[in-house]
């Protein structure tokens, strides 16, 4: 079963390690803003994240771009925050500035979230599987479906801050005044969304993602090497996890600002089946230091998906031919933002497959 599966869906094909000509698509962020039938659906929906805890509009949100693009996998649509909503911490978002959560200052406001093995988590997150499998459902066969995650790091830089910051300076602060108060939220979380991308997979998820928003800002480390103590090594435990309930989860990790010796431990390291490239990496420079059976995924930038035009199209072009006869999945090296015309989207569909 799992192998008719592999052999129709082509983004699984390649996270099977087969390269595939042109290769097959989807954006971060794909279900979003620059649709018009988005904003009509988040509009009816309410709140943010009663469009993301109702299955019936989730499904809906997800199957857009589907429907409009063909892309060859479709992204579940929720957020990296449920997951401190499920463990009992405020979580709310405010129209034109983005998500606030009550700030974990310290042990006292740590002590109060929902402990790891706690039912309440997942009957809190029961809409999301509820979606998976809805989304799954009504789905063309051949297009992949990805659940996924926020990596430890990037959710609990969002949890003790209170909102996303461009230094992450209370996350660090934390780490320098009391990092067994760190290790143990991420401990926490490596716990909770393993399971939580278990059960993604288990209600009809093909494959999942961990977003590593935030590799490129991490606390010091004693030992010289923050990003796998702080990013890749809690992944590390998130993909052993998963594989040792379904041990043959296909898992990309994305780990955005880790440089091109950062993607290129990704693979190795975490035992991930691809590594995303963000837009700041080098492709060419990526591909030629990993061996040829790593799985790429990327990494166009999305400000060129806003000019459109030549720069587009050269664009596309170096990707294709930074990866030519290797396994890779075309994707931005971010997510899409909602200036984006949908024009530009066509136009890079166009050229990725063939009509040059």
């Amino acid at each position: 079963m799992a192998e008719a599966k592999t052999a129709n869906r082509p983004v699984l094909r390649v996270l099977s390690g087969e390269a595939i000509s042109p290769p097959p698509a989807w954006m971060m962020r794909q279900a979003g803003r620059y649709l018009p039938e988005y904003r009509a659906t988040r509009a009816e929906a309410g709140s943010f994240l009663d469009l993301c805890y109702n299955p019936a509009f989730a499904t809906e949100v997800t199957l857009q771009p589907i429907r409009r693009f063909g892309f060859e996998a479709s992204i579940l649509f929720s957020d990296i925050l449920v997951i401190p909503h499920a463990l009992g911490q405020d979580v709310r978002f405010v129209e034109g500035e983005g998500p606030r959560l009550d700030a974990l200052e310290g042990r006292a406001q740590f002590d109060r979230l929902r402990e790891a093995g706690d039912p309440a988590i997942f009957s809190h997150l029961a809409p999301v599987f509820e979606a998976v499998e809805r989304i799954r459902g009504a789905l063309p066969d051949e297009t992949t479906l990805l659940g996924f995650c926020g990596a430890p790091w990037t959710v609990a830089s969002y949890m003790i801050g209170g909102r996303g910051t461009v230094d992450l300076a209370p996350a660090r602060a934390l780490a320098a005044a009391d990092p067994a108060l760190l290790d143990a939220l991420l401990d926490r979380l490596v716990a909770v969304q393993t399971e939580y991308l278990v059960r993604q997979l288990l209600a009809g998820a093909d494959a999942v993602q961990i977003f590593e928003s935030h590799a490129g800002v991490l606390p010091e480390s004693s030992d010289g090497d923050a990003l796998k103590r702080f990013s890749l090594g809690p992944i590390t435990r998130m993909v052993q996890g998963v594989r040792a309930q379904v041990p043959d989860a296909k898992i990309i990790v994305f780990a955005k600002g880790s440089g091109l010796e950062g993607h290129a431990r990704v693979v190795p390291e975490t035992g991930a089946s691809a590594v995303g490239v963000d837009w700041g990496v080098d492709l060419a420079a990526l591909r030629a230091r990993v061996p040829a059976s790593t799985v790429t995924q990327g990494n166009l930038h999305p400000e060129t998906l806003i000019e459109g035009g030549r720069a587009l199209d050269a664009a596309v072009d170096a990707i294709l031919a930074a990866t030519e006869g290797l396994p890779h999945i075309f994707n931005l090296g971010h997510g899409i933002t909602p200036q984006t015309p949908i024009a530009h989207v066509e136009q890079m569909l166009a050229r990725l497959r063939g009509g040059r």
